[in-house]
């Protein structure tokens, strides 16, 4: 049973976290030491700089040939059945849509398995518990958070390509004419899919996050396969970026709110759809691609913790950088990382008394 010096463990994981988020709202709010632009410069950092570091260097460091490959698959089934049904929400539904199918996939998938979930889960399960919780860690990081920048990337670049073709439109004039060149011009302001996937791979490429997990999962097969160790002068040249995560991540989170007025930025009724599907929908896919693999025991209960886990700071990186629902991932990040230890507490108990 998991006790009080468990529980303060786990402050002491999470209290870090608000000091940077504080110190943020404060520079703004309260000493008035950054203007907007330079607010949005900070998380541009953040992203394109210190999380590139920090996802290498966590990569780079575990056994890729020690992975629980079944516990793995159910998070993929887990995920992808969340993906099936937002895919048909957006194409199907009269109310769907693409950019808050992909807000969706974000607050329903993506947790804090580090900060939180690695004391957590020692508390409660021990070295399994912090072993299955760093391979969820792991897939994150390399499949969702790489499809969640792809599907960001892909939402951003068709809105810039679909307002350029509106202005097109609305530069030529009318009384020039007719119906049927008018129509050419708007087909023309769709662009092709080809193409359009062209300008986001190049895009991509430009972006380090798009292969920094890769470059890290290569090293750790190499370096676990022959037993390489990292040159100390290369290993310290990433970790005095990388150890800047956190920390940079959540100050810019601080700033953020401290522009939007008000801390809860998204409303009461954001928030609850939020804190849904962070702490129900997301354990509860999780737990049917487990049973559906014949998982039982403490790993099926693992599972299902880890996927209660508080909101990924990065997603709201993510959010924030291109323009997506950042109000609704910082207050999903916020509040959820304050209400997730007794809910999290809440689900050990009930899940300890199942058989």
């Amino acid at each position: 049973m998991i006790g009080w010096d468990d529980i303060y463990k786990v402050v002491v994981g999470m209290m870090p976290l608000y000091v940077a988020l504080i110190l943020g709202y404060g520079s703004v709010k309260w000493w008035h030491m950054f203007k907007p632009e330079q607010c949005d410069t900070i998380n541009r950092f953040n992203c394109f700089f210190i999380l590139p570091f920090f996802n290498f260097q966590f990569i780079a460091n575990i056994n890729p040939y020690n992975l629980n490959y079944l516990f793995l698959t159910g998070d993929v089934i887990a995920k992808a059945l969340v993906i099936l049904i937002l895919v048909l929400w957006a194409n199907f539904y009269r109310k769907g849509s693409f950019s808050w199918g992909i807000t969706t996939f974000s607050l329903s998938t993506l947790n804090n398995t580090l900060v939180v979930g690695v004391p957590l889960m020692k508390a409660m399960y021990g070295d399994l518990g912090v072993d299955l919780v760093v391979q969820a860690a792991v897939i994150q990081a390399l499949l969702w958070l790489t499809s969640l920048l792809f599907a960001l990337e892909f939402w951003k670049t068709k809105m810039n390509n679909n307002i350029n073709g509106i202005a097109n439109n609305n530069s030529v004039e009318l009384g020039n004419i007719n119906t049927t060149t008018q129509m050419r011009n708007i087909n023309n302001a769709e662009l092709a899919f080809w193409p359009l996937m062209k300008a986001v791979s190049t895009k991509l490429a430009k972006n380090p996050n798009s292969y920094a997990c890769f470059l890290g999962l290569f090293w750790a097969l190499v370096a676990s396969r022959w037993h390489f160790r990292m040159p100390s002068i290369i290993e310290g040249s990433i970790l005095i970026m990388s150890k800047a995560g956190s920390g940079v991540a959540m100050f810019s989170m601080g700033l953020f709110m401290a522009l939007q007025g008000k801390i809860i930025a998204c409303g009461a009724a954001l928030t609850i759809y939020a804190m849904i599907l962070r702490f129900v929908v997301g354990p509860a896919t999780m737990a049917l691609g487990c049973v559906v693999l014949g998982l039982r025991g403490n790993v099926l209960r693992i599972a299902i913790i880890q996927a209660a886990l508080p909101q990924a700071v990065t997603s709201f990186v993510y959010a924030q950088e291109y323009g997506l629902h950042a109000d609704v991932l910082s207050t999903a990040v916020i509040v959820g990382t304050i209400i997730s230890l007794p809910l999290l507490i809440a689900y050990y108990a009930i899940l300890d008394i199942m058989p």
